[in-house]
């Protein structure tokens, strides 16, 4: 038996296989699903890891047993089960531990319209309602259907973002053997693009690197990629192909923040007037590029289920984060980084200039990145912070601590899970922004000495 209560997080559930989870908790997992959503169907998807395929059979063991009937997709990645979701109009669970690495899996879920499941929205209840379930007996006995759905799932991406007359494209494609090299393909298939693969073997033991854009050095073997094949740009995906990171011609990182602010204006030109979601920690560049194209920015604090319900609040078409997770009205106002990495595609595919040229337009600042700092006493140092900053700055707590001067911000916040402070600076001057992030470091990490 897993550790229900450990596996559990605010947005998914997540652990090491089998100490944490294993199987028949998944499939008493399957059977408080059901009991929580009312569900009479379920869609099912699985990454590559050696154990989704097993921990999805249990799930569907408990779903089948509550009477309810599974649409099994089989491998796919996470937008897929959201496309699933969406278009079918059921409930669905996606088995994946994301760019996590090989020895854990865990389930995202969601409600039918691709609409996420938390630790506020049921995701506690089945976790309570779980744990009663365990070994328990099959009540009923529901029906299992298989569906290829990935060339729906393309036919739906090509349909958002139209490639088909884009000049033609060199690109290298990182999938970090996971889910990227599955899809991927059926999306590209007869466009005009040349496809460099770079490791698309579906291997959950990530045998070449982490399947995770996040750090530099899992975009180094890209990097080097593109330079070597001359390519117009470069893509990489995280394990479950949900995040996708931007390599220029140049094998420079494109920050998700210019990503964000090109897919921005390229909705706007379509929805005049929009408004567009962005999170706290996004380059300032963000909202004025918004405005500049007539849209409304909307902030929100860090993380999905927060952008989600803003952009279901406000009906925004499009929402962007650091963490390269983007979110679209027209995909159920879920996140795709296949659809956002299309989108540049197209921005570039449009016009004859080289993706750092398009993408210069879009970076107004210099932006320290996230950086971790371990702090036994997280209070106290944003107090210190606080102190030394408090005649410098406007003050707003929305997500932590975020200190905005002139031309300048920062923002300091607590990680839920870890004692770590996170910081994000960024200056228009890339000096300044130095001097603050150094600065700020320099309180905090004597603090925790």
């Amino acid at each position: 038996m897993g550790d229900l209560a450990k596996i559990f997080k605010a947005y998914d559930v997540r652990g090491v296989v089998p100490d944490e989870l294993d199987e028949p908790t998944a499939e008493a997992v399957g059977a408080a699903f059901v009991e929580v959503t009312g569900a009479r169907s379920v869609v099912v998807a699985h990454d590559m890891r050696e154990s989704s395929a097993p921990l999805a059979a249990a799930f569907v063991r408990g779903v089948t047993g509550r009477g309810a009937d599974v649409v099994h997709a089989g491998l796919g990645s996470t937008d897929l089960l959201y496309y699933a979701s969406g278009s079918l109009g059921l409930p669905g669970v996606m088995f994946t531990a994301s760019h996590n690495p090989a020895q854990y899996n865990g389930m995202k879920m969601c409600r039918a319209g691709a609409v996420p499941i938390g630790s506020d929205s049921g995701l506690t209840q089945i976790r309570d309602l779980a744990a009663e379930l365990v070994g328990g007996a099959a009540v009923a006995k529901g029906s299992v259907i298989e569906k290829d759905l990935l060339q729906g799932y393309a036919d739906h991406l090509r349909k958002l973002v139209d490639l088909s007359a884009i000049r033609p494209l060199k690109v290298v494609v990182d999938a970090g053997n996971g889910m990227g090299g599955h899809t991927v393909p059926a999306v590209f298939d007869g466009l005009p693009i040349e496809l460099t693969p770079l490791y698309f073997e579906l291997d959950g033991s990530f045998p070449n690197h982490e399947a995770n854009p996040l750090e530099p050095a899992n975009l180094r073997d890209l990097q080097k990629a593109v330079l070597a094949a001359g390519a117009d740009l470069g893509l990489a995906f995280d394990g479950d192909a949900d995040r996708c990171w931007v390599i220029d011609e140049r094998g420079e990182s494109v920050s998700p923040s210019a990503v964000t602010a090109l897919v921005a204006a390229r909705e706007l030109a379509k929805h005049p007037g929009a408004t567009i979601i962005h999170n706290l920690i996004t380059s300032l560049g963000v909202p004025e590029i918004v405005r500049e194209h007539g849209g409304e920015p909307v902030r929100t604090r860090v993380g999905h289920s927060f952008i989600k319900a803003e952009m279901a609040r406000t009906g925004a078409v499009f929402g962007g984060e650091h963490s390269a997770h983007y979110y679209f009205r027209d995909f159920w106002f879920a996140d795709s980084g296949l659809l956002a990495a299309m989108h540049v595609l197209a921005a570039l595919g449009e016009q004859a200039r080289p993706l750092s040229e398009v993408v210069s337009a879009y970076s107004r600042y210099h932006a320290s990145g996230e950086i971790n700092s371990t702090v036994a006493d997280q209070r106290d140092a944003l107090a210190r912070v606080r102190q030394a900053f408090a005649s410098r700055g406007a003050f707003d707590e929305l997500d932590g601590l975020t200190v905005s001067g002139s031309g300048w911000w920062f923002n300091l916040r607590a990680s839920n899970t870890e004692p770590l402070l996170r910081l994000n600076a960024e200056a228009a001057d890339e000096t300044e922004m130095t001097a603050i992030r150094d600065e700020v470091l320099a309180i905090v990490r004597r603090v925790s000495e």
